[in-house]
């Protein structure tokens, strides 16, 4: 799973001394050394990397004492406006890039697809997205996270298990304690792995004895490629169909639950952009409506290769992105429908909807301020029952609407 890095400001001063809490994080980074032990990494490694290790109590996702959890970032995939995320101008760059590197690894690159049957592009989009194909430098430093949220984080448990998998990947030789910068989340390497994921789905590549997804391509590559395989990908299936849909879809459809074959939605009037002619073998395929946009903007048929990326990152946006980079890597042309000129509300106000849907009944997920497919559809849903104008967006109509219903 990748994690989005944003820059963070000064956080509120707390109540509980520092040099106290440093010496509560030492103490508890010193109790690490059994697991550590059991796992396999060496004492001299374990001293190496802990001496001197100081907590960052600036990260976000804290609980600490004195002080509210302060929560992830927004991440840029769920509060910005699919026309600023999936940008045209940054799209149409890193598709040119991509193309470059299409012919500059294609041994690597054909090697990895034969393996794996995931599409070259598929990977360098990936690539693309998750650090600019290696230009981004991650700013963190990656024991410092790993160490700091599993003292204090909101996850412990699983910061836990990811700062012994970071000591056996130094352990191992596979990268050294001043390479592995991070993410805040503590994700790391050219196409962004937790080291847990690492260990589940790295690939030496190269041949050298390592897996190595800091400065080998090909490692990066294919660890990516054996992730999404070993995740359920489809061989010679599309991510997904933009098609047009229309005039009166019910877009409270748009979830994963809601399946067909998309033959049958293509009979509902959901045509496939560009006169795509498509096979009975691709009409059988299970397919799911994701309207990003509510009614507005691009629709899409995602098949199960969607979902697939969407364990990369859960983000509809970013699955989108990769997607549609992938795409342009082989094809000039942009989404077919243009963006529209919506507005993102605030986390805090989706979420108050969130709550407020959740207490009439119409949504059961997260709490989380981001208007996913199931907020969307939910809110739809709601639209419907209070007569407003059905279109699956969280708006400031709506958001009044919920209100004065309270």
């Amino acid at each position: 799973m990748a994690f989005c890095t944003l820059a963070l400001g000064a956080t509120a001063t707390w109540s509980v001394p520092v040099h106290a809490a440093d010496a509560g994080f030492t103490g508890f980074v010193a109790s690490l050394w059994p697991e550590a032990q059991q796992a396999g990494v060496s004492r001299k490694t374990f001293d190496d990397v802990t001496r001197g290790l100081e907590p960052d109590y600036k990260l976000p996702d804290l609980a600490l004492p004195g002080r509210p959890a302060t929560g992830a970032p927004s991440q840029a995939e769920f509060v910005q406006v699919p026309a600023d995320y999936v940008k045209e101008a940054n799209i149409a760059r890193l598709a040119t890039e991509g193309q470059r590197l299409l012919q500059k690894h294609q041994a690597t690159l054909t090697a990895i697809e034969q393996r794996f049957v995931v599409p070259s592009t598929i990977i360098l989009a990936i690539w693309g997205r998750e650090t600019d194909y290696g230009r981004y430098a991650l700013p963190y430093d990656g024991m410092r996270v790993l160490a700091t949220q599993a003292y204090v984080g909101r996850r412990k448990d699983q910061y836990r298990t990811e700062f012994i998998e970071a000591l056996k990947l130094i352990e191992n030789g596979d990268v050294t304690r001043k390479d592995l910068r991070t993410s805040w989340g503590g994700a790391t390497g050219l196409t962004q792995f937790l080291p847990s994921e690492l260990d589940k789905h790295g690939v030496d590549m190269d041949g050298d004895g390592h897996v190595n997804i800091w400065t080998s391509v090909p490692d990066a590559l294919a660890s990516a490629a054996q992730q999404l395989k070993n995740k359920g990908w489809q061989p010679g299936l599309r991510w997904a169909y933009e098609v047009r849909a229309p005039a009166n879809a019910d877009c409270t459809m748009g979830v994963p639950e809601v399946t067909k074959p998309i033959g049958e939605w293509i009979r509902a009037g959901f045509v496939p952009v560009r006169g795509d002619r498509l096979s009975a073998a691709e009409q059988a395929q299970p397919a799911s409506l994701l309207q990003p946009e509510g009614i507005y903007g691009p629709a899409f048929l995602t098949t199960k290769n969607y979902f697939v990326i969407k364990e990369y990152n859960f983000s509809d946006l970013y699955v989108l992105f990769v997607g549609h980079l992938s795409d342009r890597m082989r094809n000039p042309q942009p989404f077919a429908t243009p963006w529209s000129a919506s507005k993102q509300l605030r986390s805090t106000d989706v979420e108050a909807m969130q709550k407020h849907l959740t207490r009439i009944g119409l949504y059961s997920d997260k709490m989380d301020g981001k208007a996913g497919m199931k907020t969307r559809a939910a809110l739809g849903a709601y639209q419907k029952s209070a007569g407003l104008k059905v279109d699956c967006w969280p708006s400031e109509t709506v958001l009044r609407a919920i209100g004065s219903a309270r």
